[in-house]
């Protein structure tokens, strides 16, 4: 059966020729073929010059995202299983699985050249989450192929509501293959987690994190810390197992702080943390004017979850940054985190310095960490690079 097409208008095309993804709204010239949501098309350039193959969504500000360059490869059940054979040959050549770590993503969307779906692997469960109507209309070969190739006890379905909604698409909930289950089990760098599913933060971890994660371990022996955004405590028990003489870890949500403190516990640890409910900014001012940490870590929520919402992010970033080097004793080091695209190094650079600057403090990156290498980035996708953090020095000004 013939595709539709989305031809690209001119002056538009030479970001998808030279590998992005995305065929945003504004770039399309018009749209053929009697396609509907979640059907399969060819993209073209103005001359009618074949650039791929894609998934159309019509209500998004994305209508396509491109799986092939190869305009006769179909988007079927033998194009998931390669990609996802090599998502998986990926992972192995940075050793994950490993012995001490059996949680980790599966496929990165975009990264793996599978736009829509995110697979993360929680001990034996898979969690899904499908970010395209394209995909959802795809999700019983998707799930046989996992099956097949992972034989995992369950796949949980995690997919936001509010993407789903976005798409035009109901989201599934709660484990839609394999055996009922209350909670992820799994190990991460050797600590082990009881994550329940009613928690509901993303596929259910953060595994981006994971170098920070043993960075903050490898800073920590001798150092009194406040990790001021803590969820369920991977940071702060990274902290306490790397020699920390004093953890401090704040969260609003109960939840999290419940699986944390269960999670200490299990690891030994539950006498080397602090739990404490609350809000970030003000245990970072208390923080402050009690003489503050050795380390702090600042690790909050997604702060601009569009481009549009950019200017207001960065402003609550130096906001941020202008109370973590308060709660930074001086020569401290403060860890500013950023997990939108929108916000990217250069924005997060600014944000540190005019925080600072604010509050009568200098401050000197000395490193930059990024998001693992179970989250890889197309050369030409710089949105794919959304996770950011500094690691500075805190000095009086």
């Amino acid at each position: 059966m013939a595709l539709g097409s989305v031809t690209i208008k001119a002056g538009h095309v030479q970001p998808v020729w030279a590998g992005h993804p995305w065929v945003f709204a504004q770039a399309i010239e018009r749209v053929e073929g009697g396609v509907s949501a979640g059907d399969e098309v060819q993209v073209l350039d103005g001359r009618g010059n074949p650039l791929g193959r894609g998934l159309y969504s019509p209500s998004s500000a994305i209508p396509v995202r491109l799986f092939t360059r190869d305009a006769s490869r179909a988007i079927d059940r033998e194009l998931f299983e390669q990609r996802i054979e090599a998502a998986l040959e990926r992972r192995r050549a940075f050793e994950l699985p490993a012995d001490d770590t059996n949680g980790f993503r599966v496929v990165h969307a975009e990264g793996d050249e599978l736009p829509g779906l995110v697979v993360d692997k929680l001990g034996d469960v898979l969690a899904v989450q499908f970010g395209t109507v394209g995909m959802k209309r795809r999700e019983a070969e998707i799930l046989e192929v996992l099956s097949r190739l992972m034989s995992p006890r369950a796949i949980v379905d995690r997919t936001s509501q509010r993407t789903a909604e976005l798409e035009g698409f109901k989201a599934g909930t709660g484990v839609v293959r394999g055996a009922p289950l209350e909670r992820f089990e799994f190990l991460e760098r050797g600590l082990s987690f009881q994550v329940p599913l009613a928690l509901g933060q993303k596929t259910g971890f953060y595994f981006d994190q994971r170098p920070l994660r043993a960075r903050i371990e490898a800073l920590s022996r001798g150092r009194r810390v406040l990790d001021a955004y803590c969820y369920v405590g991977a940071i702060a028990l990274s902290a306490a197992r790397g020699g920390a003489v004093e953890v401090e870890a704040v969260d609003s949500s109960a939840l999290s702080l419940e699986v944390a403190g269960e999670a200490a516990l299990a690891n030994g640890l539950s006498g080397r943390v602090k739990f404490e409910r609350g809000d970030a900014q003000a245990a970072l001012t208390r923080a402050g004017r009690s003489g503050g940490f050795d380390l702090v870590i600042c690790d909050p929520p997604k702060f601009a979850p569009t481009r549009a919402a950019k200017q207001r992010a960065v402003e609550s970033m130096r906001r941020l940054s202008a109370a973590g080097c308060r709660a930074t004793r001086p020569g401290g080091l403060l860890v500013l985190c950023s997990c939108s695209a929108a916000v990217g190094l250069a924005e997060l650079n600014r944000a540190l310095a005019l925080g600072s600057r604010d509050v009568g403090t200098s401050t000197r990156v000395l490193e930059r960490v990024f998001q693992g290498p179970d989250h890889p980035v197309p050369a030409a996708f710089a949105e794919g690079l959304y996770l950011t953090t500094l690691i500075a020095e805190v000095r009086p000004s």
